[in-house]
């Protein structure tokens, strides 16, 4: 049975290609993926599935392909979301909504789960337990897709949970892993400094809040360089300091937004706490009212371990063309919702490498020139399938 969907995968990966090029024509962004959402339920019409829609805070779908034997429930999960992007990828099939763009790769994601979710209900019969598939929306954007997904208590049945990403540093063919804490949490915060206003030529008469708000920012490059132990992870950034003004004029107050990235919740509570102990510092230094916005997103992502050890061996021993590599990554600083499944959930999250072929300089996610090698698409849906074969007993 396994090499069956094996080969209608082969047989299929055309459709990938198709069902990618199709979305990303058509992008969304977090929470407005309406049309995308009514193309995935669309395709799965007239299947014998049952189909979930709006699920979680916006346009989550769930599939639900009941086995013919008893087993184990396991969860599939794709994003669909899009980016705020200008594409600038050379592609005949580029983005038609201005401004929007997938370039992060959740196109193909959605691509290769569609295909793979219809060949197993093409099975479902030889199929022990149950398969979730989980499209989700609003990755990017939080709070995200994932955690009211969760908290929507539909996929407390899962026994295990497993989910993708394609990343273009590997070629096509490559399937990365990382066990334990394997991408970093994520927080975000907004500092409001209220000074006093006034004219350039008497500053004596106002209360500057853009030199307040200049000491935080360096301030607070003290928290990872000397509040964090060196061994840990932890990023602090300033994305925005918006100022804007006249030349000769003393801002009323400033706005500063940033994000911090950690790999554990202690490093999380370090951070914190000393954002907010600089923040009571900067006013009582310059006589300035501080208002601080401390949201913390997505948590770290963490691979259960016995999970990770054995997806592993399945992909190695799995004796397939399409996977000709398969390595451990690096742990990475970016976030990713799909720490929130995991939380509850034994799983793992493994990467696809997309390389494009021929390129001489490569594109990462989120950069508006981003592509992938869609030969990643079937490497994706086969490695999956493989892990969805050992794990639901289907020989």
């Amino acid at each position: 049975m396994k090499q069956r969907l094996l080969d209608m995968l082969e047989s299929r990966k055309d459709e990938m290609v198709e069902i990618r090029r199709h979305l990303h024509q058509h992008p969304e962004l977090s929470f407005q993926e309406e049309k995308t959402a009514a193309f995935i339920a669309d395709f799965y019409k007239g299947k014998d599935v049952d189909v979930q829609t709006h699920v979680g805070n916006g346009y989550g779908v769930i599939v639900t392909i009941q086995g013919g034997k008893p087993g184990k429930t396991i969860g599939l999960r794709a994003d669909f979301d899009a980016l705020p992007i200008f594409e600038e990828a050379d592609v005949p099939f580029k983005s038609q909504n201005e401004g929007v763009m997938h370039a992060c790769g959740h196109d193909g994601h959605t691509a290769y789960l569609l295909v793979l979710a219809d060949c197993l209900i093409g099975m479902k019969k030889e199929l022990s337990g149950t398969v979730k598939i989980i499209h989700q929306h609003a990755e990017e954007t939080p709070p995200g897709g994932a955690k009211s997904i969760v908290e929507s208590g539909i996929l407390d049945d899962l026994d295990y949970v497993f989910g993708t990403h394609l990343f273009p540093s590997h070629p096509a063919g490559t399937v990365g892993y990382r066990s334990g804490y394997a991408m970093a949490g994520r927080t975000y915060f907004k500092l409001r400094i209220q000074g006093k206003g006034g004219h350039g030529s008497t500053p004596h008469q106002a209360n500057d809040p853009i030199v307040a708000g200049a000491h935080f920012i360096t301030a607070i490059q003290t928290v990872v360089s000397r509040r964090l132990n060196p061994f840990e992870m932890g990023v602090v950034t300033i994305g925005s300091f918006d100022a804007k003004g006249s030349f000769n004029i003393i801002k009323d107050s400033i706005e500063i937004e940033g994000d911090v990235r950690y790999m554990n919740d202690k490093t999380q509570e370090i951070i914190a706490r000393e954002i907010e102990r600089i923040t009571r510092g900067i006013e009582l230094e310059f006589g300035v009212e501080c208002s601080l916005t401390y949201t913390p997103d997505y948590p770290p992502l963490c691979n259960d371990a016995e999970v990770t050890a054995n997806v592993v061996s399945i992909l190695q021993n799995a004796d397939d063309p399409a996977i000709q590599e398969v390595t451990e990554f690096p742990v990475f600083s970016g976030s990713e919702d799909f720490s929130y499944y995991l939380e509850k959930t034994p799983g793992i999250f493994f990467y696809i490498g997309c390389m494009p072929k021929g390129r001489d300089e490569i594109y990462h996610n989120h950069h508006p020139k981003f592509d992938i090698d869609e030969d990643a698409l079937l490497v994706a849906a086969k490695a999956v399938a493989h892990v969805v074969c050992s794990y639901s007993e289907i020989e």
